[in-house]
């Protein structure tokens, strides 16, 4: 019986669907507020970043210009990144969850990045989403942050 478990095991490792891979890679993140990892386009599982105006960093070279929300994500990613595929969509492009180390964020030394986009209010979560993220959104609402508290990036939602 052991044998016949083990079997099982081997083989659901041997078959998992790439799809649903980690992916540990360096990311860019794009205009858009998807990442750009190895040639692949990623999602950040159950938000939705809603476009605002636009603004440029000019404190770096080459200089780079985005919604102020996609500027936020491209200043927390720091480049490496840490994703567990969710879904792969019609376009080829994949959700997922990923994360980043930080020591010293609230949200803890891993940090998921749509839940960081969520509590500092720059995204806002898609129906279907975990109950926590709808949570981080509410909060972030309440205390008026990200595109809840700048009048000129104000999101309404029914």
């Amino acid at each position: 019986m052991p044998r016949l478990l083990l079997a099982l095991l081997v083989a659901l490792v041997a078959f998992q669907d790439p799809a649903l891979a980690e992916i540990r890679r360096l990311a860019f993140v794009q205009d858009d507020g998807t990442l750009e990892i190895g040639g692949r386009t990623v999602r950040l599982y159950g938000i939705y970043i809603p476009p605002t105006n636009r603004v440029c960093r000019t404190a770096i070279r080459p200089v780079r210009c985005a919604s102020r929300a996609v500027l936020q994500l491209d200043l927390r990613v720091d480049r490496f990144v840490a994703c567990h595929r969710v879904a792969r969509h019609a376009d080829g492009s994949e959700s997922a969850v990923c994360r980043v180390r930080d020591r010293n964020s609230p949200l803890g030394p891993e940090i998921d990045l749509s839940a960081w986009m969520l509590y500092h209010g720059w995204a806002v979560a898609r129906p279907g989403a975990p109950f926590e993220y709808l949570v981080l959104e509410r909060i972030a609402r309440e205390r008026e942050r990200g595109i809840w508290g700048i009048p000129v990036d104000r999101v309404t939602r029914r």
